[in-house]
């Protein structure tokens, strides 16, 4: 029977014996989850050579031809002067060194030593040319994928986790970078030093060479079986690190919840079962690998004994001898010869690596758009501002509806309110009106003209968003506002900041306007932060204006103080407000009631009130 060790039990009866048992299936549950999880990146994480992709790839260092001549003219050229190299350290000891000519000696060296110069040039110029092509190809790669995904609609971002999309673009295309860079131009060198090293053994002793190649196979087929198991070790010893980093982040990120129901105990009895599942991982991949190299090791020097007595009975051969400098010269290339396998071994799992990096890049470069604008989409010369939805549907996901049939009409100038319980629809209608997406049904009217015959980008010029969460760039307080109009100076930002009635608290502000936001507003109170997505809204002056739950984040005197400015913003402009707080409605024209995907009722406020209906029970509830 196996013995496995376990952690000492805890004391039955005392509190943490319930904790312990808890973590432990929780743990299990947990890791076996994350590796569900993650199994399909895992069995992506190698694919495949594939001949298209890899010629796919060499289409973006067309614009690099030049260079890629020079690169593959040194590439050949390296190939064939490490097996000259040491085809000439035997002819240095055949020739002068044997006849004991001291002055050809001299000039033996000399020319060896320049042409070692020319090789090391060589190599210079191959190192140089392949780091700037693989940095070229990716600067182009990255670029075109970012370019891309700005082309993509919202549906997609809305399916896509925000960290599988940083890891297309750094993991996955570092992946191709190294492909480019070293399995491509490498590969060719060793292929070359070992076709040209085998040239040259077959030259200097046929009988040899054969014996070189009965023993290559065997440590070809060594390498290859090991690789494949180290392969997959690191793999999944990689994936198992990453979870462990993802646990301590959002330990760490989640610390007042876990300390607040007291999570202590359950949570590092997790953790240590996530370090315990990837020490066996590490375990593993020692194991191989202490395994592989000795045995590899052993496999060179039992060849190198072998040749050491066929190639010593060659030399004592009494009718045929083989020179002592021919042997030596022999044994350089055999070493040469070998020493390829295993950097190819290398190159075979990187080639693999790289071809499901390349698969996933250029799956993002093949994306379509869910919808595009029509060739001949109108850019009307203004803009009033009319909005009308008729009988729209609407489903993030195919059979489930989030919309039904929502008609209602924003005249020019009005202020319209959206309002109703959380997932009732407000926000998909914002979205709709903004055209961020199409609707599947019925049709939304700008100034009468379907969203779907209009240009996208002149409409977002007209459109001013505030959503309910805030977003905010790197940077200044003051680039942060302008960046919807990069020309606006410094006395637009602070003007905008006053038409608000808040300059003086973005003022107040350590080093104001210029302060650090940090990363996504960091730095910032969360209403200090939606103020600012007010003036960047102001100062885009827009036609159109959607505040998706504005003053959620802003504390109720803020929200008193900024009322008139609220107002001034949405006037003469065409507003959407989507609130809870049914106090920032009470200058709303019309007001849209939602539920369950439609319009439950609609009309003024004070309409909707004495009706009694829906409306009026949410007031009431606001205001009693």
């Amino acid at each position: 029977m196996k013995s496995r060790r376990t952690s000492p039990p805890d004391v039955p009866g005392k509190p943490g014996a319930t904790h312990s048992v808890v973590a432990g299936v929780v743990g299990r549950e947990v890791i076996e989850s994350l590796r569900r999880e993650r199994g399909d990146e895992d069995e992506r994480a190698q694919a495949p050579l594939s001949f298209a992709l890899i010629r796919r790839l060499l289409g973006f260092t067309g614009a690099y031809r030049r260079r890629m001549i020079g690169l593959f003219v040194t590439v050949a050229l390296r190939g064939i002067q490490i097996p000259v190299l040491a085809w000439g350290v035997g002819a240095v000891i055949n020739g002068p060194i044997a006849r004991g000519d001291l002055r050809q000696l001299a000039w033996s060296v000399a020319a060896f030593t320049a042409f070692a110069l020319f090789t090391e040039l060589t190599f210079r110029y191959r190192i140089k040319w392949a780091l700037e092509v693989g940095e070229a190809v990716i600067h182009d790669l990255r670029s075109a994928m970012f370019r891309h995904w700005l082309g993509l609609t919202m549906g997609y971002f809305n399916r896509q986790p925000v960290g599988r999309l940083i890891s297309r673009l750094t993991g996955d295309a570092e992946n191709v970078r190294v492909g480019v860079q070293n399995v491509l131009f490498v590969s060719l060198v060793c292929f070359c030093q070992m076709f040209g090293c085998a040239v040259l053994m077959a030259i200097e002793d046929w009988r040899l060479f054969l014996l070189v190649l009965g023993i290559a196979p065997i440590i070809w087929a060594l390498n290859l079986f090991f690789r494949r198991r180290l392969s997959h070790a690191y793999r999944r010893q990689s994936d198992s690190f990453s979870r462990i980093t993802a646990t301590m982040a959002e330990s760490v990120s989640g610390i007042r919840v876990t300390q607040s129901f007291s999570r202590e105990r359950v949570n590092a009895d997790l953790f240590r079962a996530l370090v315990e599942d990837h020490a066996r991982y590490n375990y593993t991949a020692a194991r191989l690998g202490g395994t592989f190299l000795p045995l590899l090791e052993l496999n060179g020097q039992l060849f190198m004994a072998l040749l050491v007595v066929v190639g010593g009975g060659h030399v004592l051969d009494a009718e045929n001898p083989m020179s002592l400098g021919s042997m030596i010269q022999f044994f350089f290339l055999a070493g040469l010869f070998f020493s390829p396998i295993t950097i190819l071994g290398n190159m075979f799992n990187e080639a693999l690596t790289a071809m499901a990096g390349a698969e996933r890049v250029f799956a993002i470069l093949d994306t379509e758009p869910e919808w595009t604008d029509p060739p001949d989409a109108i850019s009307p010369d203004r803009l009033d501002g009319r909005v009308e939805l008729r009988e729209v549907g609407f489903s993030y996901q195919p059979g489930r509806p989030v919309l039904h049939g929502v008609s209602f009409t924003a005249e020019a100038g009005q202020c319209v309110a959206i309002v109703g319980a959380t997932g009732s629809g407000k926000s998909t209608v914002a979205g709709l009106i903004a055209k961020f997406y199409l609707p599947e049904s019925g049709a939304v009217l700008i100034d009468g003209h379907d969203t779907r015959t209009l240009s996208s980008p002149w409409l977002h010029a007209h459109l001013g968003i505030v959503p309910q969460q805030n977003h905010l760039f790197a940077g200044s307080i003051y680039e942060n506002i302008r960046v919807v109009k990069p020309g606006a100076s410094r006395e637009d930002v602070r003007e905008a900041l006053a038409t608000l009635d808040c300059l003086e608290t973005i003022e107040a502000i350590p080093e104001g306007l210029d302060a650090e936001v940090g990363e996504r507003g960091s730095g910032l109170s969360l209403g200090q932060r939606q103020l600012i997505c007010f003036a960047r809204a102001l100062i885009a002056d827009p036609r159109i204006l959607i505040l998706d739950e504005a003053t959620s984040a802003i504390d109720p005197l803020t929200e008193a103080r900024t009322q008139k400015a609220m107002r001034l913003l949405m006037a003469g402009r065409t507003s959407f407000v989507l609130a809870h707080r049914l106090s920032t409605l009470r200058h709303a024209d019309r007001v849209v009631v939602m539920g369950d995907g439609k319009v439950v009722e609609q009309g003024e406020p004070g309409e909707l009130i004495e009706r009694g209906g829906a409306f009026a029970e949410l007031w009431g509830k606001a205001v009693g």
